[in-house]
């Protein structure tokens, strides 16, 4: 699976935003774990079904920042939760995250 390049162009759409998850997502399972086929989908818990750390969300972070640049900004977005909203993350919520942010981007 070959996760999106900058130079894709970027669609703001959930199916689309969710493919580009789901290819940063395995990426990063596959160099940090080696796991590659897992089933990544918009309830998939980043804690509990990943079972992604801190360090790993850093990373995210940088996936995420290299597709979307400065529309999208996951420090911000997990800075504004508590503990427990972190722990229960899912693909979704950081999929319509990443929509809104590249929607408001567009509207600017």
């Amino acid at each position: 699976m070959n996760a999106p390049t900058p130079h894709t162009p970027v669609t703001a759409d959930e199916e689309s935003v969710l493919a580009d998850l789901t290819g940063m997502l395995a990426r990063l399972l596959e160099d940090e774990y080696g796991l590659d086929d897992i089933e990544i989908g918009m309830r998939t818990t980043f804690n509990r079904d990943l079972e992604l750390e801190s360090i790993d969300l850093v990373t995210l972070a940088g996936l995420l920042q290299e597709r979307y640049g400065d529309r999208v900004n996951f420090a911000e977005f997990l800075a504004g939760m508590d503990f427990d909203e972190i722990i229960e993350l899912t693909v979704g919520r950081l999929v319509e995250y990443v929509v809104t942010s590249l929607k408001a981007g567009e509207a600017s």
